[in-house]
């Protein structure tokens, strides 16, 4: 099993928490982001072109874990940039495990034999390594070698010393699903707890504009990728995003189930699009036009989008929406 049982009965307890209450939006995990700063420069990535001024400041960790406790989603996902920069990371996932959010801390994995150090292993917090498949795909995503080699002894450790590891794989254009299904095997060889996977989002400040996948692009390389699935691989994932990916299933996004604190603030409307930013969590949710946005809206930035981070949040909802989207989510388990 890829995630704990003590999450999945915590998330569970919070989703029906909220159908209960009669909340049609709510969050379910927040994607905080401490700095924009990367020791890498990955041509997929909107996130690390502001200049030196943007790419110099930093949340504190009073910021944080107030806008954790502001959102009150039960899982925390810090992204970057590249987190462990942060002089104060060991800081801020210390409060948030002390308030108990499950915190998925992103890195890139460079840094990350030489930090564990800073933390403790616990139920709490988990080491989200971004591999972007085996070493010479990874490599040349992010420019530069040796990456996936520095990554793999890092989560090694990390699984030696007792860490939660998962890891988070972004496909593009030209993507292989033989070496995909291969990069599966071998995370699950190193004894990582589960694999996350999602299509590339055109960033409009990614420098690279060409290799991201169309929806139609998406649904026939996750086909291919997914079909027949190795009972030893564990996805870190709900498998009703796994039948989405494939277009088994169609869904409209919730962007209000990932929402985005930075430096900037609270980020309309999701992770992705920056069009602009509210000053509270509130704000966020009762003045954003969530109308605007998602596949159905006919919004153009939202067309090819089947990101994670909107899409995994609708097929949660699918599984406690009704007893067929349950039926559904106890048969895909089942598969993945």
């Amino acid at each position: 099993m890829a995630v704990p049982i003590s999450q999945m009965f915590t998330v569970v307890t919070y989703v029906f928490k909220q159908k209960l209450a009669g909340r049609r939006r709510y969050p379910l995990v927040l994607m905080l982001e401490p700095l924009f700063r990367c020791n890498l420069a990955c041509a997929g990535c909107g996130k690390i072109q502001y200049p030196d001024h943007i790419l110099n400041r930093r949340l504190s960790p009073e910021e944080c874990w107030a806008a954790a406790e502001e959102c009150g989603a039960p899982m925390v996902s810090i992204p970057g940039g590249e987190p462990l920069i942060h002089q104060e990371i060991d800081k801020i996932v210390s409060g948030l495990v002390q308030r108990k959010f499950y915190v998925y801390l992103c890195t890139n994995g460079i840094l990350l034999e030489r930090k564990l150090d800073l933390f403790k292993p616990s139920q709490y917090l988990s080491f989200s390594v971004h591999l972007d498949g085996l070493k010479d795909e990874h490599d040349e995503a992010v420019g530069r070698e040796g990456t996936y080699d520095a990554a793999l002894k890092g989560i090694k450790e990390a699984v030696r010393r007792g860490f939660r590891v998962t890891t988070n794989t972004t496909l593009f254009a030209g993507a292989q699903p033989v070496r995909v299904r291969e990069f599966f095997d071998e995370m699950m060889a190193v004894g990582v707890e589960g694999v996350m996977v999602s299509p590339g989002y055109s960033y409009q400040k990614a420098p690279d504009q060409e290799n991201f996948l169309s929806r139609e692009r998406t649904q026939k390389l996750f086909s291919e990728i997914l079909s027949n699935p190795k009972k030893s691989w564990c996805f870190n994932l709900s498998p009703n995003f796994l039948e989405f990916l494939q277009g088994k299933i169609d869904y409209d996004c919730t962007p209000w189930g990932s929402p985005t604190y930075n430096i900037f603030g609270w980020q309309r409307p999701c992770y992705l699009l920056q069009e602009g930013y509210a000053n509270s969590f509130k704000e966020l949710m009762g003045e954003t036009p969530w109308s605007l946005y998602g596949h159905a809206s006919g919004n153009p930035l939202c067309q090819n989008c089947m990101m994670h981070c909107g899409f995994e949040p609708s097929s949660v909802d699918d599984t406690f929406r009704s007893w067929a989207g349950f039926v559904r989510t106890v048969k895909n388990t089942m598969t993945y």
